[in-house]
C-alpha cells in the first residue's frame, strides 16, 4: 500500500520490504496553459528535467559524473539509471523515470538527491509557478508497485528548479524524504554547485 507524504516526510523503504532491491522514481507535472497576447507567438512548452544528483558523506559531490542526466543517463556503477528526456511532460503518470538499483549503489554514497529543473527557464521566462500536479513517486521495479508518493501542493511562483526529494541510507537501510524546496537554479549545472 502506498504511502502519501507531507513535505518534510520521511519513510523507511527497505525496513518492512527485505527483498526490495530496485527502486523506480517517477517525476511528473503537468503545464498550465500559458497567457498570449493576439498578435504573440506560441509560448514555448516547459521542458522539466528530471536529474540524480549522488552524494558522498557530508552531502558532498565529488564529481560531474555523479549527476545523472539527460546527457548522462547511466552513472558508472550502474545503480542510476535515467529512462531519457521528456520535453513536454504531456500524457498521464510518470513524465521522466530514474531506476535505482540500490544494492548497486557503491558505499561512498550516502544519498542521491531528485531535482527537476525547467530547461533554459530565464530564457524562456518560465518557472514553476506555470507547473502544475508535480509529483515524485518511489515504485518497487520488480512488481510495479508503489511505495510512496509526495505531491506538491504548493505553487512556486518564480522558481525554476525544485528538489522533490531524496534517497538516503541511515543504519543500513534505505530511506527516502519529501523535500520540496524550491530554488532559483538555471539548468542543472547551476544545482549541481550547491553540493560542491
Amino acid at each position: 500500500m502506498s504511502v502519501n507524504l507531507q513535505k518534510g516526510q520521511k519513510v523507511d523503504l527497505t525496513k518492512n520490504n527485505q527483498g526490495l532491491s530496485r527502486v523506480i522514481v517517477g517525476l511528473g507535472w503537468d503545464e498550465v496553459a500559458q497567457k498570449r497576447g493576439l498578435f504573440s507567438k506560441k509560448p514555448a512548452d516547459i521542458d522539466c528535467d528530471a536529474s540524480a544528483i549522488m552524494l558522498t558523506a557530508g552531502d558532498k559531490l565529488s564529481s560531474n559524473s555523479d549527476v545523472v542526466f539527460y546527457h548522462n543517463l547511466r552513472h558508472s556503477s550502474g545503480a542510476v539509471n535515467h529512462q531519457g528526456d521528456n520535453l513536454t511532460g504531456a500524457g498521464d503518470g510518470d513524465d521522466e523515470q530514474i531506476i535505482v538499483d540500490l544494492k548497486k549503489v557503491p558505499e561512498q554514497y550516502q544519498k542521491i538527491v531528485f531535482v527537476v529543473t525547467i530547461y533554459q527557464a530565464r530564457e524562456r521566462g518560465q518557472h514553476f509557478g506555470l507547473i502544475r500536479n508535480a509529483f515524485i513517486r518511489i515504485v518497487d521495479a520488480s512488481n510495479g508497485s508503489e511505495l510512496c508518493k509526495f505531491n506538491l501542493s504548493e505553487d512556486y511562483p518564480g522558481s525554476t528548479a525544485m528538489i522533490f526529494g531524496e534517497l538516503y541510507r541511515y543504519n543500513g537501510e534505505w530511506k527516502f524524504s519529501a523535500v520540496g524546496q524550491p530554488t532559483n537554479d538555471n539548468g542543472i549545472s547551476e544545482m549541481a554547485k550547491r553540493f560542491l
